[in-house]
Order: structure tokens, then C-alpha cells, then sequence
């Protein structure tokens, strides 16, 4: 649609000019029928983007007028399209797909109504049988005597639903019977249309800032970034689950939040972040977990995940693929900046899937070039070359584009920012082994907040040289204690 390539192309401009043109295009389209799912789907982005960086507050005030209704949309058209990972989370779409027990729990308690075992596409319902037995003893003695039990018969006719299943049935039984949801999202404040975090609507006043605006040690240098806890933080941990399940997606930290230690941040230019750990039964054996999930003028607009170990932390950056016409590295430099300034972590590595080891969407997006054009190195001598003859071609040649085969070369390797040349060439698997903990680490990882194990180990420069050692660590015990 003409209209719709029309309002594509005031994504990230500003002024008096372009928000009387884009509140004149939104009107127009508010009341216009889009009959193809890919066009309503299209515009839908569009306007998500649009309330994420409007233009004014007419055009704010008209993108969620458009997006608050478009469950009326969706429902004229044909649905399947809408429930592709890509770009699921519409309202008025569904979907299916199986979650981890405690993402299930969670789900069906705050969105009882809408979701439900989704029957019609339970592949293996019979797995399920031997747990419903248990529960329903004339389904069990049914079972006994007929060699084919209609398992889904017997849970409705009781009067079952998915919380009585879920408040019965042990955790890793849920999820090796793989159990597919059904997720009919309607008008639900989880759907990407609706899902809001209250704020002040920041209205930008000129250019994005790019990445030669962008310096990560003059980011370090800058003021610290205020904290503050927050308590209680049940409904934002609730809305962060919501976000990443409509996606299809699930994160450790999303799964296992420490509801009791949320923290708050304002990154500036309508950015808040909200960010955790996990609680120590759900912590993992040597490194520090960290996450949060980020939102522009009150939208989400990704996460983030971070693996410390002493002062290096690998980072996981996740900007939803809506708002790539962004301020992209301002935002990622802020990141970085906030876990140095939280966590004394000084180094920074990217694992080679982020680059786009065997992951097409980094490397359409050329997300090597992402991180290498903020400083980070590459950690391979052999792709140094490689990466030298691309560099040279880019500076002779502004227009020059690194093919994909080139790209998947340079993915191939982790990069890194700042840290010593130990650190790059660490991996994690190359230990083998747990390394011995003294006790006072084994207590501080017990600590209710993780980042006091982190600082610890950051002190501890004995544990330190013998992790990043050539030589095999010496095998320990499931509790950290030397053998």
C-alpha cells in the first residue's frame, strides 16, 4: 500500500513538519480497511515503532488509538500469518506453542481465561495419560482395561483446566510430557499492541544519535547512572514474562526472576530498563546471571543477558527486530555502561551466535559490523586477515558491503571489549571441570544477591589465575569444594 510506504519513510524524523505528516497518515490509515494480512501486519510495526518514537503527542495519541483497537483488525482478516515467531504477539492473534513449567504457571495464573492445553495439536497425549491417572482414578481404571483412552475426554469432563494440572503435576514431568498451550491473546495486556510500562513520553527533537556520536569510554566516563530498587516488583517480572512468552520466547532470568531484588534504571532519551538475578536455588554453578528488559517511551523494545565471571561479562543484546531503526549503539553503550557501574565488570565479549554463527537474522542484520565498529576485537589470529581486507575495502569504498560468506567467517569467533589477551581465547567448556570454591565464594554465591559473589571473585586473584590457566583445573565436588 502506497499509504503504508508513505508512513514507513517518516520512521525516525522529527520536527513540526514531520509530525503534522505523520498524524495526517495515521488518521488517514485509522480509518482505512486493510484486507492483506501482510499490509496489516506491516502497519501495525509501523505504528508500534511510531508510539515508540513519536513525533508529537498527537502522534502518540493516534498510534495507540490504532493499536488499542486492532484486535477489530485481525479478526477480518485470516490469522495464521499472525502467529509466526517473527512477528507474533498482535492483539487479537493467538498462539501455540509449549512452555517450561514455570512460564506455564505464571501464564495461567495472571491469563487463567485465555490460555489452555491445546489439544488439537498434542502430538503424544498419551505421555500425559500415566500423570492424569493419578489424579482421575476412573480415568486411570479406564486406562487399566481399553487399549486406547480418550485422555482429553476424561480432563474436560472432569472439569479440569491447565492451573489444576499445573498445581498438581511435578515440574520436570511437565516438561517431558511437552504439553502444547493455546494462547488466544484477544485484547490482553500482554499483547505487543497494548503492553505498556507508565512514563513521561520523551519526543526527540532532531537526528538519531548514531553510532559516530556513540564512544564507550566516554559512555564509562559519563555520570553515574542513577538505581533503585523496586519493591514490589510482581506485576513489571509478570509484564516481562508476558513480553518474551508472546514472542515464543523464554530467557533463564525470565523463567527464574529474583522477584525480591528488581532494580530500576533511567537511561535517558525515554529509556527505562528494569533488570535482576536469579534467586540461588536457580543459579548456575560457576558464573554470575544477570538480565533485563528494556522499553522506549514505555514500549518494549528487548532485553538483555549477562554471564560474569570476574570482570568479563559475555552480553547478550536482543533489540526487537520493530525497532532496529534506532539509537541502537547509544543504547547498547548504556547497557554496558550500567553493569560496569552495578556488577565491576570491564570487559565485554559477544558470542559468535550473536555475530551470526549459524544464525541468518545476525547476519542480515550485519551485527559483527554492530559490535566491531563500537572497538570490539575479534579473539581469532586467523580471521584477522579477513577482517583487515574488509576494513580496507569499506574505507575505499563507502558503498561497500561484506558478503554474507564473509560475514559468516567473521562470525565464527567471539569479539571482545576491553579485558587482557587472556581473555580471548577463554571458553567456559575448555575447564572441563567445577574449580574449587573457597568457602567464603560458596557463601557469597548463596548470598541473596548474586552480584556480592561477583565482587567477591573479582578480589580473588588465586581463583582468577588458576580459571584462566593453561593447565586443567583440579575436579571438584557438586558443591564447589576441592576433591
Amino acid at each position: 500500500m502506497r499509504a503504508l510506504d508513505q508512513l514507513a519513510s517518516w520512521k525516525g524524523r522529527f520536527g513540526v513538519h514531520a509530525a503534522r505528516e505523520v498524524a495526517k497518515l495515521l488518521d488517514q490509515l485509522r480509518r482505512a480497511r486493510i484486507r492483506a494480512p501482510q499490509d496489516l501486519i506491516r502497519f501495525h510495526e509501523i505504528v508500534l515503532y511510531l508510539r515508540a518514537y513519536p513525533a508529537s503527542p498527537r502522534v502518540a495519541d493516534l498510534a495507540d488509538e490504532i493499536l488499542f483497537h486492532f484486535a477489530d483488525r485481525v479478526s477480518q482478516v485470516d490469522r495464521d500469518p499472525f502467529e509466526d515467531p517473527e512477528i507474533s504477539g498482535i492483539a487479537g492473534s493467538g498462539l501455540s506453542t509449549n512452555f517450561s513449567y514455570e512460564v506455564a504457571l505464571s501464564l495461567a495464573t495472571r491469563h487463567a481465561d485465555s490460555i489452555r492445553i491445546d489439544w488439537d495439536r498434542y502430538e503424544h497425549a498419551d505421555r500425559l495419560g500415566p500423570q492424569l491417572a493419578r489424579f482421575l482414578p476412573l480415568a486411570g481404571e479406564d486406562a487399566a482395561v481399553e487399549p486406547h483412552v480418550d485422555w482429553r475426554r476424561w480432563f474436560e469432563s472432569s472439569g479440569c483446566d491447565l492451573g489444576w494440572l499445573l498445581h498438581r503435576i511435578e515440574p520436570p514431568i511437565y516438561d517431558l510430557v511437552e504439553i502444547p498451550l493455546r494462547w488466544e491473546l484477544g485484547n490482553s495486556s500482554a499483547a505487543r499492541s497494548f503492553t505498556r510500562i507508565p512514563r513521561d513520553i520523551f519526543y526527540h527533537d532532531g537526528p538519531f544519535l548514531t553510532r559516530r556520536d556513540v564512544s564507550l569510554e566516554a559512555e564509562f566516563a559519563a555520570p553515574r547512572i542513577p538505581v533503585e530498587r523496586v519493591s514490589p516488583a510482581h506485576e513489571i517480572v509478570g509484564l516481562i514474562i508476558d513480553t518474551s512468552a508472546v514472542r515464543y520466547r523464554e530467557l533463564w532470568g525470565f523463567t527464574h526472576p529474583d522477584v525480591v531484588h528488581v532494580y530500576y534504571a533511567d537511561l535517558g532519551r525515554g529509556v527505562d530498563i528494569f533488570f535482576f538475578g536469579v534467586p540461588p536455588e536457580s543459579r548456575l554453578p560457576l558464573r554470575a546471571y544477570h538480565c533485563g528488559m528494556y522499553f522506549k517511551n514505555g514500549v518494549p523494545m528487548g532485553y538483555v543477558e549477562g554471564l560474569s565471571l570476574f570482570e568479563r561479562m559475555e552480553v547478550g543484546f536482543n533489540l526487537y527486530y520493530t525497532f532496529r531503526e534506532g539509537e541502537t549503539a547509544w543504547l547498547y553503550a548504556r547497557l554496558l555502561k550500567l553493569f560496569r557501574e552495578q556488577l565491576g565488570v570491564t570487559c565485554y565479549s559477544v558470542d559468535p551466535y550473536q555475530l551470526g554463527h549459524e544464525n541468518d537474522e545476525a547476519i542480515d542484520s550485519g551485527a559483527f559490523w554492530f559490535y566491531r565498529k563500537q572497538g570490539f576485537r575479534t579473539t581469532s589470529a586467523e580471521i584477522e586477515p579477513l577482517l583487515a581486507r574488509e576494513e580496507r575495502r569499506i574505507a575505499s569504498n563507502p558503498g561497500y558491503r561484506t558478503s554474507k560468506a564473509a560475514l559468516r567467517k567473521l562470525a565464527r569467533a567471539a569479539l571482545i571489549y576491553g579485558g587482557g589477551p587472556e581473555w580471548d581465547h577463554f571458553e567456559l567448556r575448555k575447564l572441563g571441570t567445577m574449580p574449587p570454591l573457597s568457602p567464603a565464594l560458596i557463601r557469597a554465591k548463596r548470598a541473596p544477591e548474586e552480584a556480592v559473589y561477583l565482587r567477591a571473585m573479582q578480589r580473588d586473584r588465586k581463583l582468577r589465575a588458576r580459571i584462566l590457566s593453561p593447565d586443567p583445573v583440579e575436579p571438584v565436588s557438586s558443591d564447589g569444594i576441592r576433591n
